[in-house]
């Protein structure tokens, strides 16, 4: 090979150095190793072959050859083995170069490999529970949970029946909730009465009609009626929901399975859905459907609170599992089922319809609301009747936090404790009181009842808290075994953790 042709492999071996040294992906290493090894492999047959060419030049010119048992005495470098050194040496130079620029390359890609997967996920702890979120912000995940456990009391009763005391899971849930793009999720799976029961599972999806915030809803959830009977247990102030939840309940219940649109304005909120049984139904007769409409406005919102007026209704068609109804709502707390308000039963109902309004407002650490229900049902059998309810309540943020009522969507929220017992604060604490009135005596039979209920909440952080609830109750049933005027006196513990 000529002196310019081992030039130019120099050449080329330096160019294959300088693209080693360049960041380069897995695949790209492997192929300048590759390349490395040729260069080497071609080095020693380019050597071979000039040192048989050395030979014959030799013998052509007479001169002796040297062989591998004699070396050929020591001489004077010629100009042409000079420069064969020359190229020599820059090719070794080069292929030592490229396996360093190749160890650099390696580097450098694990560095920009930990750079890209040092947050390809976050996880952070919000209200006691771990979230998972993607880099890019597009998938979510969060897995959820509650655990309420009573403690309740009766005494002063006539009847004995109801001076009872005891303990009970009132809720254990797990569930789960995230995104995916602008495709929300929740399931909740709730344990009580040594059951299991699906509380809530639904799709949803966000966007935007007319400058307002859109939301669109698929499956199972809570609906969206009144106040607390918007709310979800773990967040209003007192143990039980109000009179007006209770009252003003259609027959397909709290949770159903169905679809509904809400939309959210700067100061108002305005729902609409469409619901039948909840998923438990077992299937063997038509679900009972219904049609429901809800809103709220602020006219007053600043720094210092709001004022908040709202109205809902919704129309029911019973299937014909449901052609007897017979309310009898919780006066006090859940534990006593012989402790109720009885509305007697009502047979051959057909359709019921309800409306309610909602009024009040928060002032700084301060709030206070009132509602009103009235619930016509109407049957073939027994005259048709109304069942009407109000309950006004209010409540002290003690420890000055901000009252967990959204302006939002018009419901409770989660309060937002200023110094938390897990950061070595004293957490927050409320006082609450509400008054509730249970009326049934449209019906021939219907009973009547109130009650007055004080309680005081302990917020350890925004995600546990310890309740108190007295409750002074009166009530006059016209059937069952505790039939006739009576009062007594209620207390209720709540231990509760939800995240």
């Amino acid at each position: 090979m000529s002196i310019r042709g081992k030039q130019a492999l120099a050449m080329a071996v330096s160019a294959i150095a300088v693209a080693a040294a360049t960041p380069a992906s897995a695949q790209d290493s492997a192929d300048v190793k590759e390349l490395i090894s040729l260069v080497k492999k071609q080095q020693a047959q380019i050597a071979d072959l000039q040192a048989r060419l050395d030979r014959m030049e030799a013998k052509q010119a007479g001169a002796p050859v040297a062989s591998a048992a004699a070396a050929p005495p020591a001489k004077a470098p010629t100009q042409a083995e000079q420069q064969q050194a020359a190229i020599d040496a820059q090719v070794q130079n080069a292929i030592s170069d490229s396996q360093s620029g190749e160890v650099e390359t390696i580097k450098a890609q694990l560095a920009q490999m930990a750079a890209n997967n040092e947050r390809s996920v976050d996880v952070r702890w919000r209200s006691g529970g771990p979230e998972f979120e993607s880099k890019d912000g597009f998938f979510t995940f969060r897995p959820r949970g509650d655990f309420l456990a009573d403690f309740s009391t009766t005494w002063g009763s006539q009847f004995d029946e109801r001076n009872i005391t005891g303990t009970e899971i009132r809720d254990v849930r797990l569930g789960m909730e995230g995104s995916v793009g602008k495709i929300g999720y929740k399931v909740d799976v709730g344990f009580d009465h040594n059951d299991v029961h699906l509380k809530e599972a639904y799709l949803s999806y966000n966007t935007t009609l007319f400058g307002n915030t859109t939301e669109f809803y698929a499956g199972q959830r809570l609906e969206d009626r009144s106040i607390d009977g918007s709310t979800s247990k773990r967040r209003i102030p007192f143990m039980e929901r109000n009179a007006v939840a209770a009252v003003g309940a259609p027959e397909v219940g709290f949770f159903n399975m169905g679809l509904l649109a809400k939309m959210v304005g700067p100061s108002w909120h305005i729902s609409v859905s469409a619901s039948g049984d909840g998923a438990g139904n077992t299937g063997d007769e038509s679900d009972s459907y219904a049609f429901f409409v809800r809103g709220h406005w602020n006219p007053v919102k600043s720094n210092a609170g709001f004022v908040h007026l709202g109205a809902w209704g919704w129309t029911e068609y019973l299937g014909s599992d449901a052609d007897s109804i017979n309310e009898f709502p919780d006066i006090a707390q859940h534990f006593n089922t012989n402790l109720h308000v009885s509305a007697s039963s009502i047979d051959g109902t057909v359709r019921d319809h309800a409306y309610g309004v909602e009024a009040g407002g928060v002032f700084h650490n301060l709030y206070a609301f009132g509602e009103y229900t009235d619930r016509f049902i109407r049957a073939v059998d027994d005259p048709s009747v109304h069942h009407k309810a109000y309950s006004v309540y209010g409540g002290w943020m003690i420890t000055g936090e901000d009252p967990s009522f959204s302006t939002r969507s018009g419901i409770w929220g989660s309060t937002k404790v200023i110094d938390p017992v897990t950061s070595g604060g004293t957490g927050a604490f409320e006082l609450a009181g509400r008054y509730d009135d249970y009326d049934f005596s449209d019906e021939a039979r219907g009973g009547i009842g109130h009650s007055w209920t004080l309680g005081l909440n302990w917020y350890l952080n925004n995600w546990s808290r310890i309740m108190v609830n007295y409750v002074r109750w009166h009530t006059d049933n016209q059937v069952s075994a505790e039939s006739g005027p009576d009062n007594g006196n209620s207390v209720g513990v709540r231990t509760q953790v939800s995240f």
